[in-house]
């Protein structure tokens, strides 16, 4: 029997005892199953009390009656080991059998899962033939995973997340419109702003030492990072320190606002001293996120998404926040940027990206895309 951790390699101690009766036909099939992972991954950001997903793949389809018999012993193995709160059914239809252990004191994270495995693998080995036994790899995968925002892989398993593949593969023929819409959007774009594009050039470079473009490391769909482009804005070297203890401070809800100069109260720093004087103009105009047209063009955003975080940001970040980044590809404007944009807080902010997951349709990304030009001119929330 093959056994596999979890990609993040957390531990989980011994679950309590108190097993329950698992019978084929009290499984879950695969489309409740996985309805379940989902709805326990909520509940998990909610109560902050991790969960276990294991699975046990049996290597082929279950049609014949030996083929049964098999997994009848299965059941009657995984009865020893489970408990009535935790949820058993097909995560992939006679082939592949998922069990939930839900309920795990977030305390007991630090201890070794191989206790699990133990348990697991000595049950089935003694319930099992050999040769049955050795058809089977067993797999554990740990929710929520640690994110490391400096990691270079994706760090969110997608074993955990069948419903998004799930509604990707729904909505193919729109998330091609999309990618459509995307090229060509960023392809005129780029091309309309081709003037002004050089005079941006020009200025940055003639009013401040440094190169033209700001480069950094941003956070996209899925935990997936990428070099994120702007015109630069702000002097070379400077310290990131004060922009990294705002944010923490926005995160957390403990942000207060400053004034816009209009009289508005924004969550976002107004008296940067990083800034220079062409940069503010640029930022006040939104005219430093030309750039990330390329970075839709080369398919890393989207035309319309949420924005794409820096590292330290989503290192902050509440475990239901991160959704914000699974649900959808980051974007030049969005729900967020046409609704107020830095007049909105955090929490609110990730709720209209997550509105904008649930509901995305190519009209409602245009309805936004003709939104956005006079968010920007009004000036709604920017600084």
């Amino acid at each position: 029997m093959n056994v596999v951790r979890s990609n993040n390699g957390s531990h989980l101690s011994p679950l309590p005892s108190g097993p329950v009766s698992i019978t084929e036909r009290s499984m879950l099939n695969e489309e409740a199953f996985r309805r379940m992972i989902s709805l326990e991954r909520k509940r998990s950001e909610r109560s902050r009390k991790p969960f276990v997903l294991m699975l046990l793949d049996m290597g082929q389809r279950l049609p014949s009656e030996k083929s049964g018999r098999t997994l009848s012993k299965i059941l009657a193995a995984l009865s020893t080991t489970t408990r009535e709160t935790d949820a058993t059914g097909w995560y992939r239809d006679n082939c592949v059998v998922g069990v939930m252990f839900t309920e795990i004191s977030p305390e007991d994270r630090d201890t070794v899962v191989t206790t699990m495995i133990s348990r697991v693998s000595e049950t089935l080995r003694s319930n099992l033939t050999l040769q049955q036994f050795n058809q089977l790899s067993v797999s554990f995968h740990v929710f929520p995973e640690d994110w490391d925002g400096n990691a270079q892989a994706r760090p969110s398993n997608p074993t955990l997340y069948p419903d998004l593949s799930e509604r990707a593969n729904d909505r193919r023929a729109f998330n091609v419109m999309k990618r459509t819409m995307d090229i060509v959007g960023s392809t005129l774009a780029l091309i309309l702003f081709s003037p002004l594009f050089l005079i941006i050039a020009a200025s940055v470079r003639l009013t401040s030492e440094g190169p033209i473009f700001f480069r950094q490391r941003r956070i996209g769909q899925y935990g997936e990072s990428f070099t994120f482009l702007k015109f630069r804005s702000m002097y070379v070297n400077n310290d990131s320190a004060i922009h990294q203890d705002y944010v923490k401070q926005l995160i957390a809800g403990k942000a207060t606002t400053n004034s816009n100069g209009n009289g508005q109260g924004v969550y976002k720093l107004t008296k940067d001293p990083r800034i220079t004087r062409v940069g503010s103009f640029l930022r006040k105009t939104s005219l430093d996120e030309i750039p990330q047209f390329i970075n839709v063009l080369k398919g890393e955003m989207s035309l319309v998404g949420p924005r794409p975080p820096v590292p330290y940001e989503v290192e902050n970040y509440a475990v239901w926040h991160r959704r914000r980044l699974l649900e959808a590809k980051p974007g030049i404007t969005g729900l967020w940027q046409v609704s107020g944009r830095s007049r909105v807080k955090f929490d609110d902010m990730v709720r209209l990206d997550l509105r904008y997951a649930r509901t995305w349709s190519p009209w409602m990304d245009i309805k936004i895309m003709a939104r956005t030009p006079g968010a920007v001119l009004m000036g709604e929330g920017a600084f």
